[in-house]
């Protein structure tokens, strides 16, 4: 059985609109995360799923951006997913959130979760990393958060189609040195592809990428505006200190 986490502070995002509890220590919330959810605008009204939620930032951040909508906290790890219900319950948002234990690799679990082809939104960040290569984490929760295990990438964005209903939307984060691999997934399985990468700095090479894309669409691949984070002096651009409050949000069609 994983065991719960040791040590658990409680963050406020979103100009404190929204209470997190999670681990002091290694995988937090951070702009990957903001950058993510703030794809969803606040008139979305559908089922939302987060796949590999966490403590369940991305799906708790959308669900308060968007009011209407139905969220879904999709993850493994025990210690994460206490902290993911209680994060629902914190905030007030157990009519419109749930946290399910769900192992993506698994279609079984995904079925008796009831996510299968009924989600109009996946927002996920995968693991960055594959298990056969990159050195494994002693800590268990870091290792689940930066590591996949079980499964490849193409699995994680096979689970992913699995429980999209017909012309629904993926959203995925990701490194950006890995593009062509996500690209390669998405083939045959979503159409429609949005691209936007993440700079640190307007100078600098992206270090994420932002990849969209609808279950089933022929439509053409599109390579939208970049997203910078920092100004020179290091500052948040107004676009991401706009996301960071809640208020701004990321395009991902053309």
């Amino acid at each position: 059985m994983t065991a719960p986490f040791p040590d658990v502070v409680e963050d406020r995002l979103l100009g404190e609109r929204l209470r997190l509890l999670q681990p002091r220590r290694g995988h937090r919330a951070g702009t990957d995360a903001l950058l993510l959810a703030a794809v969803v605008p606040s008139d979305f009204n559908g089922h939302i799923a987060d796949l590999g939620a966490g403590v369940g930032t991305v799906g708790l951040v959308a669900a308060v951006r968007a009011p209407g909508a139905r969220v879904t906290l999709a993850e493994r790890h025990a210690g994460a997913l206490d902290l993911a219900e209680r994060n629902i319950t914190l905030n007030g948002l157990g009519e419109r959130v749930c946290a399910a234990s769900v192992d993506l690799f698994s279609a079984t679990s995904r079925r008796e979760a009831g996510l299968r082809d009924n989600v109009d939104l996946v927002l996920t960040n995968p693991p960055f990393h594959d298990d056969s290569h990159v050195r494994r984490s002693p800590d268990e929760a870091r290792r689940a958060a930066h590591v996949l295990a079980g499964g490849t990438l193409d699995d994680w964005l096979r689970a992913c189609a699995d429980v999209l209903r017909p012309g629904g939307v993926v959203v995925v984060v990701h490194r950006s040195d890995i593009l062509a691999d996500l690209l390669a997934c998405m083939t045959g399985r979503f159409g429609g592809l949005t691209v936007r990468s993440v700079h640190p700095r307007a100078q600098a090479p992206a270090v994420r990428v932002l990849l969209a894309g609808v279950k089933g669409s022929r439509a053409p691949l599109q390579v939208l505006p970049p997203i910078v984070a920092h100004e020179e002096d290091g500052r948040f651009t107004p676009a991401l200190a706009a996301i960071g409050r809640g208020e701004g949000q990321v395009a991902i069609s053309g």
